[in-house]
Parts: C-alpha cells; structure tokens; sequence
C-alpha cells in the first residue's frame, strides 16, 4: 500500500473520532473501504440535483454498519463539487413534525450546519448571502463602469437582486423569502447591522411571532413548525440560482421517530417525511436532495416503522426480483448497507494502523498476518454464520493500537486472545429498547 500523505490535524481527526465511536468530518475519504456502489449511485443523485431536479434516498441498516459514514462521504464530495450541504441528527427534541416546535428545532439545526466548500464547518449563511452581493456588485461595477460610491450603482444592484427573487416569488411563501432577502441587501447597503441581523434571524427561523417579524422586517409570516420544509425548498431553489449546484439536507438518526410512543405523533412526522418524499420524487422541489439515515427497524417493523403504512410500503418495499435474485439494487429510493467482507475489513484495519503509525510517529509494528488473526478472532467469536459490522470492530482495534503503542512489551497475540472483546453482530440494533413483553404461543 502506497504510504499515506495526510496532515496531523486529519489523522489526529480520525483518532480520536473513530476511538470515540462517532464519525469523523474530515479525511474519511482515507478509511473508504467496500462503499463504492452506494457513493456511485449516491453521487449520480448529485449529477441530478445539479440538473435541476430532486432526489431522495434512504441509507438503511443496522447500528454500525456505516450509515453515518456513507452521509459524512457523500456531504465532503457534494461540497468540493459546489452544493451547499445542512446535515442534522434527529432526536427527541428535534423531529419532523410535533407539538412543541421540534420540526423548527431541526430546521434550526439544519441553517446552523449550512455548509459550503469555502465554509465546511457549518454558518455559512452569512457568506452565501455575502459572497452573491459581492459578485453582483462585481458584475455591475463591469458592465457599467461605476463605482460603489457613484449614483446609481445601488440601484443598479438592487435591480439584479430583485432578478434572482422574482424566480422564488411564485413558490409557496415566496414573495416574504425574496423581501428578507432584499431587506438583508438594504442592511448591507445601508451598514445597518441591525436590519441584517434582523433579516438572518428571519432566514434562520428564530422570530417566535409574527409581531416580531413585522416589525422588524415588515413581512407577515415567520418560519414555523408547519412551515419549515417549504423554505427548505425555497433556499434550495435560492442557492441554485446564485450560482451554487443546489441544496443538500442529510438527516441522521431517524430511527428516533420510530422510537416515538405516542402513535399520533410518530404518524405526524411520518406524514411529514412522505410530504418530503412525494415533493422530490414528483420533482415539486429543484435542486433539492434529502438523505435519511436510519435503521433497518425503522423502515421495515411491521408496528411502528414506515412498513406499517402502506403507502410508504408501497414505495420503499424491495421489488420481488431483488429478493429472488439475491442481489443488491442501488438505484431504488432505499440503499442497504451490506454488511463488509471479511477482505474489506481487513483493509480497513491496514489502513487504520498505517494513519495510527502516522499520527504517533512510529513504525508499523503490525504484519498483515496479524491482522488477519484479527479479523479470524473476530468471527470465531461471533460464529461463522454472523455479519461483521465496522462500527465496533474499528472501535475496538483502535483502542488495541493504542494498548500496544502504550505498552511496547505486550504481544499483539495475548492481548487479542486473553480479551474479552465481542462486535456487534448485525441485526442487532443494540441501542433499540425491545418490547419487554415475553414472546409465547398458543
């Protein structure tokens, strides 16, 4: 393997994110392993946002499996080809739909990690407003050969911005998004920090009434908890105009809404998530891609997932074909994650020693023989008919790299055999409360 060339700041990332057992954001393109079909059909999702149309994927499968991971990859390479990206993880305060603004809470969630090439780490609001006024101006000090200062020139800015916003007037709440906007340009125009803060806290969602946003911007609507999803395809169709490839929203963690009890609510948000669907796969919305990561209990339990509506049935149910054949079809609305071979995993854990030598300054002291030992413990005590998931298993050998860094005198062999070190299997979703209730029958 040719040897890696990556910074400190990168594989101290992976570390330390890995060991945690949380994914990374940067550099996760280096422990890439065994994803190649799902980014490829992933990343023809892309080729269409950019076209104009939408698209909306569920990544599926059980806790470790890399659901995040396959998210994180496709946010990094969606941003290096010009989208703006949102990601949020879901939970109990935070949800698509419900009765205490938990569907504004993930909108908020969403502006507050709105990321761009030039803005990885989320708040760039402010720089894609920014950035278009700056261009603007460009463009009109070129055509027109004035100067910001001369008479006229704002005007002449003013007149391109109101362009842009006549192309998102006609879509639902339309006409108060483009006011925002404009009165944003105003504030910038004007150095009134007041009005530009007053117009980014609009665009954020955190006006609480209506009062409020009238008197201070002088539209009649806020963004609500029924209202969010509609300004995500107004920003999505806003970003696409000013010269971004389109907008997209990665959502984590979905199996919280299969975790919900009370049956009202988690329809309401079902609801909501089928609204979403129906909008992209209709191409209701343009440049707008939604991602969902969830767990295989989340679709498919017949009770309280999407399964136990027909109408998402219906639409994400695997074609007979599919399970006849016994192969994987990655152009559906739902991508599987199958688990890693036991040669993926194996290169996976190359790779991991080789950025862990890197970031500690040592030579590998790991023989690929030894690795393998490795992964032959790993299914020996799992058993042979078991599916190895990443997610534990990366855990667990980077806390074994740092034993043996530690502790110079410890033989790789003892350490792994004397353990009491057991993955979790696929299939199960460790994390999920089961119904305590016992199983019998009659």
């Amino acid at each position: 393997m040719a040897k890696l060339k990556i910074s400190k700041k990168i594989s101290t990332a992976l570390i330390n994110s890995l060991g945690a057992g949380v994914v990374p954001r940067v550099g996760v393109e280096h422990i890439a392993v065994g994803r190649e079909q799902e980014l490829k059909s992933l990343s023809q999702n892309l080729d269409d946002i950019a076209e104009g149309v939408a698209a909306f994927r569920f990544i599926i499968g059980n806790y470790g499996s890399g659901k995040s991971f396959i998210l994180q990859m496709i946010r990094n390479r969606a941003m290096e080809q010009g989208f703006v990206v949102a990601d949020a993880d879901l939970s109990s305060q935070r949800r698509l739909a419900g009765s205490n603004n938990e569907g504004l809470a993930t909108y908020r969630e969403l502006m507050s990690h709105l990321a761009t090439k030039t803005r990885p780490d989320g708040g760039a609001l402010v720089s894609i407003l920014e950035g278009w006024i700056n261009k603007i101006q460009q463009e009109v000090a070129k055509e027109s050969s004035l100067r910001p200062n001369d008479d006229g020139f704002d005007d002449q800015v003013e007149a391109k911005i109101r362009e842009v916003v006549q192309y998102i007037e006609d879509l639902v709440h339309g006409f108060d998004f483009g006011n925002v906007i404009v009165a944003y340009w105003r504030g910038y125009r004007l150095d009134d920090d007041e009005l530009k803060n007053a117009a980014m806290r609009w665009l954020r969602g955190e006006f609480n009434t209506k009062v409020e946003a009238r008197t201070a911007l002088g539209v009649r609507v806020i963004i609500d908890d029924e209202s969010w999803y509609d300004y995500i395809k107004l920003i999505a169709k806003f970003v696409a105009e000013i010269g971004y490839k389109g907008l997209l929203v990665l959502v984590d963690e979905a199996v919280n809404l299969y975790q919900i009890t009370p049956t009202v609510t988690r329809e309401k948000n079902y609801n909501r998530l089928l609204t979403m669907f129906n909008d992209t796969m209709q191409c209701k919305a343009e440049h707008l891609g939604i991602f969902i990561g969830g767990t295989t209990k989340f679709l498919e339990d017949p009770n309280r997932g999407l399964f136990a509506d027909q109408a998402w049935r219906r639409r994400t149910k695997e074609s007979r074909f599919v399970t006849q054949a016994g192969v994987q079809e990655y152009m559906g609305p739902v991508i599987r994650l199958n688990p890693l071979s036991e040669a993926e995993i194996l290169t996976l854990l190359q790779r991991l020693t080789e950025i862990h030598a890197l970031n500690f300054g040592y030579e590998n002291i790991l023989t690929n023989k030894q690795l393998q030992e490795f992964v032959k413990e790993i299914v020996n005590r799992l058993g042979a008919e078991a599916l190895l998931t990443p997610g534990e298993i990366v855990r667990d050998f980077l806390s074994v790299l740092n034993i043996l860094h530690q502790n110079p005198s410890l033989a790789f062999g003892k350490l792994i055999h004397d353990s009491k070190f057991k993955p979790t299997p696929v299939g199960k979703d460790a994390d999920v409360d089961e119904d305590n209730a016992a199983e019998f029958s009659l």
